[in-house]
Formats: C-alpha cells, structure tokens, sequence
C-alpha cells in the first residue's frame, strides 16, 4: 500500500467541492492529477471510493470511511506546522454553512487578545456535525442539536431567519415578508446540513418545491435566477452578501437555537473559554 498525501488531499477536495473541475482548482491542479491521485487512491486501498455516475459526485461507502481517516491526517499536519512556526497550540471551530455572523470578526479579535498562546482556527465543514464526526475540529457552531451521544452541547444563543431573494423579486421592495408571502415559489435548501425543511410552513400553505444544494454559493447561485427563494440564518445574512441578491427578514418564522458543541472525551483545555466567549457574544 502506498498511499500519499496528495491522494489525501484529493479525496477531501473532491468531497467537498462534488466534482473533481471544483477539486482541481480549489488545489491548484489539473483535473487530469486530481483523477489520477483518487485513482491511485482507489488502487492502494484496493476500492472504489467515489461513485462516479452521481452528480455531485458521492462516495462510496468506503469512501466515507477513507475521508474521516483523511481529514484527521490532515488537520494533525496542519497543527504541527503552525506549532513549529509559532510555538503555538491551536482551538480548530467547526462550522457548516455560517460561521457566527456579525459576531465572527469580533471573536476572532477577542481570541487572539484574550488567549495569545492558543491560536484560533475557524473551519467550515460542510457535514451535519461540522467536523466533529471527523475529528478535525475540537469544538462546532451548530444550528441544529447533534444526534451523537458522544458530545456535549451547550446553547450559545439564537439569531432570526432572512429569505434571500433575487433583487427583482416581487416581494425585493419590502423591509420583511411572512412565511405565507414566500411559499409561491420554490426554496432552495441544504439536505445535508441546513435547518429549513417544508415543515417550517403550514401544511396548507407550503412552497411547490424545495430544490436540494449542499454548497452554499451553489445555493445563492440558484436563488440568484429568480425562481427560488432560500430561507437562512441571521448569520448567512452577515456573512454572505452577494450583488443581485437581497436579504429580508421573516418577521413570523421561530428563531434558530445556536449550539456549541464538542467531544464527551478528551475536551480542548480551552474549550470552556471558548464556549464562554460565544455566550457572551450572541448575549450582547
């Protein structure tokens, strides 16, 4: 077995971008070298990992199993090169979608001044736990409770939902809409790691169809040509603004409850600072 880190990297590019154009420029590759690292991937391990027919592409069974092992590799390199550049540990933050918001900068900031010898490190990873199945995080912003018994969680707060739309919509004028306003056309969601199902309206008053996306900028693409609406969090409003696109808030949708959450064993040291800041941050 020979196994190298490009195949690593690969196969974490790939199932993160669906496709292996998307891998290749997000590493700096052709598409033919991404193809051929997962193939030589595939040989040493002596199966298929990712299933070519599906668009996005998916993995295979093995290859879930492969990423887990990739990403934990990877984000160990990462945290000996930083340590043997700074002399610094790090605190790695999970998030799927948004990170915190209009509350991101300032965490960031009040990290570094507060804990200089534990650096911050913001990661999105777009998987329901954000990272923390992986191990590559030690402590995830979730908007939805994790349904693993081998993580504590504690609320940090909750931010109110936004409709994007395109900036000719009919409804682009007002300064908020109701549920009811916007379920005459479709809405974008996110299957994999979001918090908006039809479930969100009334049964008599639902949208035609929701249009499944695991990427956000897929999703803002989509809402973008004016047949979709999309349904977020306050945060993707802050940390998402795109030209043709407006945010508007839903002045009768339930807040969205915001978790921290991180690992039953073998805690960060300073995980309870960390989750102490958010707290007082989303109070503010």
């Amino acid at each position: 077995m020979h196994i190298q880190l490009r195949h690593l990297r690969c196969l974490a590019a790939v199932a993160e971008t669906g496709t292996f154009t998307d891998a290749a420029i997000e590493l700096g590759l052709s598409q033919a070298s991404v193809s051929r690292a997962i193939a030589g991937f595939e040989e040493s391990l002596g199966h298929r990992l990712i299933d070519r027919v599906s668009r996005p592409l998916t993995l295979t069974p093995a290859g879930v199993h492969a990423l887990g092992s990739a990403w934990k590799v990877l984000a160990i390199l990462e945290e000996l090169k930083e340590y043997a550049a700074t002399g610094s540990t790090t605190i790695r933050v999970g998030y799927a979608w948004s990170a915190l918001g209009r509350h991101t900068i300032e965490f960031q900031r009040r990290w570094a001044a507060e804990h200089p010898d534990t650096t911050l490190q913001l990661v999105r990873v777009n998987v329901p736990h954000a990272g923390l199945d992986e191990e590559v995080v030690d402590l995830a912003v979730l908007r939805r409770l994790p349904d693993a018994a081998a993580y504590k969680w504690a609320r940090i707060g909750s931010e109110k939902r936004y409709c994007v739309m395109a900036s000719d919509d009919a409804l682009a004028a007002r300064r908020s809409v109701t549920l009811s306003q916007i379920s005459d056309k479709p809405v974008v969601t996110n299957p994999r790691t979001g918090i908006t199902t039809m479930e969100l309206w009334p049964a008599s008053k639902r949208p035609p169809a929701a249009i499944p996306t695991v990427d956000v900028d897929d999703w803002l693409t989509i809402v973008g040509e004016g047949h979709a609406r999309g349904v977020t969090s306050e945060a993707t409003f802050h940390q998402y603004r795109r030209t043709g696109l407006v945010y508007r808030l839903i002045r009768d949708a339930p807040p969205i409850e915001i978790h921290a959450a991180w690992p039953l064993k073998n805690a960060h040291t300073h995980q309870g600072a960390a989750v102490a800041l958010l707290r007082e941050l989303y109070s503010g």
